[in-house]
């Protein structure tokens, strides 16, 4: 049976989907984009600023369910243009250390909700 993750550290969704879902040991979020949890905006002007917050909001949820970036497993990284490829990893590093990087895609989209440069979903894993 599955559980819905939700906390008000995140940002709430903006459509028809929960912050995260656990089933079984596995939790799996939700793209999230730098929307500041209080106010719904883009916090940030540039996608070093974005990926920060980011990775604060992945960090609620992961927090709210139990988890930690420690149990991440893949990640799913979407940016709005490849030339922010360098500085969307200077910040993505911070949060996984050499001995626990998680696979992961990152691939360049066309375009964001609400214009995002930066979108980020995990799966974790407690075994």
């Amino acid at each position: 049976m599955a559980k819905k993750v939700s906390t008000s550290k995140a940002p709430a969704a903006i459509g028809p989907y929960s912050q995260g879902i656990i089933v079984g040991n596995t939790l799996y979020t939700s793209g999230q984009i730098p929307l500041d949890p209080v106010t719904g905006e883009i916090k940030g002007s540039d996608v070093t600023e974005q990926a920060k917050q980011v990775m604060r909001n992945i960090g609620a949820i992961l927090s709210e369910a139990g988890y930690s970036y420690k149990d991440v497993v893949k990640t799913t990284c979407f940016l709005s243009d490849m030339a922010d490829f360098a500085a969307f990893n200077s910040v993505y590093e911070r949060y996984f250390t050499e001995d626990e990087k998680p696979a992961r895609s990152c691939v360049a989209v066309k375009e964001l909700p609400k214009k995002a440069l930066c979108e980020v979903e995990v799966v974790a894993y407690h075994g």
